[in-house]
């Protein structure tokens, strides 16, 4: 069974909250049609209801079970104005100036998801990914000390020679321009948690370059900080007591493809069999994620944001109405305890990760 077709089954026995600040376009009003359809749980619109429900008219969408909200005329506006006047960044704001934070869809739906009104969002449908990050970023807490956001895409595939199901998490695709190795160890083990969460599949980590496992002894610098990096990680996935499995550096054909790491003497758990891809640096990873998505049209969802203690996304402008229903399936999931998700499972990995992915 496909990811999404999984995550779909656990979340009607455990339905969420997802609001969109993006509530008047059509791809967000046919993915929260199909989010209520499946009993998901609630999807909640943002916007205007007159021009939300002529919209919704004009594509034959029913708004049954479906909660739309103005966000210009809520009642939450006072509570919501408290909880601003809390946070340091607003503190010093006017009342017209808060008022007009207010106004700005996007951090209402953050203010609901900060206070718990709704349990994910997705935002980013027609506004460029800082317009969507940035209230997320001045409102949502961080996870922890780090204050590191990144991202992932989520590609849910099929097996080429067998026809099994496989999924793919490629990060960061969205936030970090250059991270450093830190930052890339630390991306690494988030995703991979995610990737546990998600999929109940133990994570196997490649860190990407265009050579594998170089035995040059000065190596070029690019190859030396997919090295460390990969070191970095192993070392923190071993604090956190996190039993995975990290390679690199890794050619991506290596990586993903048993015969082509056989051909070229590569061994190891991870060679062949990745799930998690760890790009150098967000121009690589970014290239790749829309390379795949434009030449295979496969299932895609995503960015999905770590690092925030609500699970969110931002997503593409070019992102089709499917492929926003199947992020919002996926922050949805995030919202579950695993074990509520794998209830039966023979969970291999250690209980430890519950903490990797609270804090």
């Amino acid at each position: 069974m496909s990811l999404i077709n999984n995550l779909c089954e656990r979340l009607v026995r455990h339905p969420k909250r997802v609001v969109f600040p993006e509530g008047n376009d059509a791809r967000i009003l046919q993915a929260a049609r199909k989010f209520a359809s499946k009993d998901l749980g609630i999807p909640i619109l943002l916007g205007n209801r007159l021009e939300i429900k002529t919209i919704a008219t004009r594509l034959d969408i029913k708004l049954d079970n479906i909660r739309v909200i103005n966000h210009l005329e809520s009642e939450d506006r006072a509570q919501f104005k408290q909880i601003l006047k809390s946070i340091k960044r607003f503190e010093s704001h006017s009342e017209k100036d808060l008022e007009s934070v207010l106004n700005n869809a996007s951090y209402f739906g953050s203010l609901m998801l900060a206070s718990s009104q709704a349990d994910a969002l997705v935002a980013g449908a027609n506004s460029h990914a800082e317009s969507a990050l940035r209230p997320l970023l001045q409102i949502i807490p961080f996870q922890d000390a780090t204050n590191l956001i990144s991202s992932l895409n989520i590609f849910d595939l099929e097996e080429v020679s067998t026809g099994k199901d496989k999924e793919l998490f490629l990060a960061d695709c969205a936030v970090i321009p250059n991270p450093s190795i830190e930052h890339l160890a630390y991306i690494a083990v988030k995703t991979a948690a995610i990737s546990y969460q998600l999929t109940n599949k133990k994570p196997r980590v490649a860190f990407l370059s265009y050579t594998s496992h170089s035995s040059k002894k000065n190596p070029h610098p690019s190859v030396e900080k997919i090295q460390l990096a990969t070191q970095e990680a192993q070392r923190l996935a071993k604090d956190y007591n996190f039993d995975i499995e990290i390679d690199g550096e890794l050619q991506m054909d290596a990586a993903l493809d048993p015969r082509i790491a056989e051909n070229k003497s590569i061994s190891g758990s991870v060679a062949g069999n990745a799930n998690v891809l760890i790009f150098p640096d967000l121009q690589s990873a970014n290239i790749t994620a829309k390379t795949i998505n434009y030449f295979t049209r496969s299932r895609q969802y995503g960015p999905i944001l770590t690092g925030l203690s609500k699970p969110a996304a931002e997503i593409s402008r070019g992102t089709y109405a499917g492929d926003i229903f199947g992020t919002a399936v996926m922050v949805a999931s995030q919202a579950i305890d695993h074990d509520l998700l794998y209830p039966t499972s023979d969970n291999t990995l250690n209980d430890d990760i519950k903490d990797i992915l609270k804090t």
